[in-house]
């Protein structure tokens, strides 16, 4: 009942309304599902997400990747134990040949990681979080909720601005921070009027504010409004990389060198509580990153320098570029791997963040994962939108599931 007898891939539609691969394993007995994120501000190191680049869907369909699972990756598959994740990704793995994924497509390749892993939870009849590792740690949520950058439409440089809620439980954490979302569009609206409360790829909201302090401003406004100052800390995913070319930084309307960019920074943890910053630097200035990682006190979290590669993590462990991984298992294309490196960080005593990406779909997947590793650590965006919430009601219904046995950690 554990052999693999049919794999199919399909095109559906993420939450941007672009296609991406969703895949079909069975066993005799058992069938599960997965569906494929993608990111908007991608890492010129991640793995190929391939697309079609032809005329449907402006370029951005899928059938190319779906043709490779079917045509290609299945054969393979057929009569592999689907309990033996490893063999199944390093079959992939030689069979695609090259170092990014580029013949297969990362997008391909994980559909079917991630649908093998689900299917063999439902054939040993255990919890896919069991499955994941079993560390039952309940994450701290990193909801994003004024949103800059490439996820929305307004002059922000810097991408995310986060809550993270430090309550006991996940069922505190998550209600505050709904609280805190539907008292922000209040304060949205009191200050910049109600068409100023439409939200971007991620659920949070996308007003026209002139500068990243103004965010950080309504942030706090909220959360001291409702009293939450103890139990909310702030996160912001520079995503720096976007901002940058030619050796230079564009922020607040002017070019600036790093060390610029290290003053804002440091003005800003100095003046907010915030407790990590992702990307503060283009995924190759390594020079800036080293500098910074001298003097600072709080999580500086690398994901398009890191993008979920072990190879790219021991080279930020070697020059000590940062101290917290952004766990993105389509940037690197296998679960196995994906695994790999959040064990790499973890053992470097650094923190791991799961994370979703700004193109997603209703799947949990890494609800589970973030639990069965035990990271401490998920963004999932904000506590708005179905493909948002599924990760967080997710988490709700492990919580519920391991009653005592839920384990929690202090950031």
């Amino acid at each position: 009942m554990y052999k693999i007898t049919k794999v199919n891939a399909r095109e559906i539609l993420d939450s941007r309304g672009n296609p991406t691969v969703e895949v079909d394993v069975y066993t005799d007995k058992f069938f599960a599902r997965e569906e494929i994120p993608s990111g908007a501000s991608t890492g010129v190191h991640e793995a190929v997400e391939l697309r079609d680049g032809t005329k449907r869907y402006m370029g951005k369909g899928v059938q190319h990747a779906v043709k490779n699972v079917n045509k290609n990756i299945a054969k393979k598959l057929k009569g592999m134990d689907v309990r033996h994740q490893k063999d199944i990704d390093d079959m992939m793995l030689e069979l695609d040949g090259t170092h990014n994924k580029a013949n297969l497509g990362a997008n391909a390749m994980l559909g079917v990681s991630l649908a093998c892993a689900r299917c063999s939870s439902k054939a040993q009849k255990i919890p896919l979080y069991k499955l994941m590792g079993g560390k039952n740690v309940m994450p701290l949520p990193f909801m994003n909720i004024i949103n800059g950058g490439k996820h929305a439409d307004n002059s922000l440089s810097f991408q995310e601005f986060m809550i993270v809620p430090k309550a006991k439980s996940f069922e505190e954490r998550l209600r505050l921070g709904a609280e805190t979302y539907h008292l922000l569009k209040k304060v949205i609206q009191k200050h910049y009027g109600k068409d100023s409360t439409n939200v971007g790829d991620e659920g949070g909201f996308a007003p026209n504010l002139k500068s990243e302090l103004e965010a950080l401003h309504l942030l706090m406004e909220t959360v001291e409004s409702l009293g939450h100052e103890k139990e909310i800390r702030f996160a912001i995913d520079a995503a720096a990389s976007e901002f940058y070319s030619k050796g230079k930084y564009m922020f607040g309307g002017k070019e600036r060198e790093a060390e610029d960019m290290i003053d804002v920074y440091n003005s800003i943890i100095k003046d907010y509580p915030i407790i990590s910053l992702e990307d503060p630097f283009a995924q190759d200035d390594f020079s800036a990153w080293s500098e910074f990682m001298k003097s600072a006190k709080i999580q500086i979290v690398g994901d398009d320098l890191l993008v979920t590669n072990p190879r790219r993590i021991n080279m930020a462990l070697e020059r000590k570029l940062c101290n917290a991984l952004l766990l993105k298992v389509n940037q690197i294309g296998t679960l196995t791997e994906a695994i790999t490196a959040a064990k790499l960080a973890l053992e470097n005593d650094w923190h791991v963040m799961v994370s979703h990406r700004s193109g997603e779909t209703i799947s949990s997947f890494i609800s589970d994962l973030a639990v069965g590793l035990g990271c401490g650590q998920i963004k999932a965006g904000a506590p708005c939108r179905g493909e948002r919430l599924s990760k967080y009601n997710q988490l709700l219904r492990i919580e519920e599931e391991l009653g005592k046995r839920a384990k929690y950690t202090r950031f």
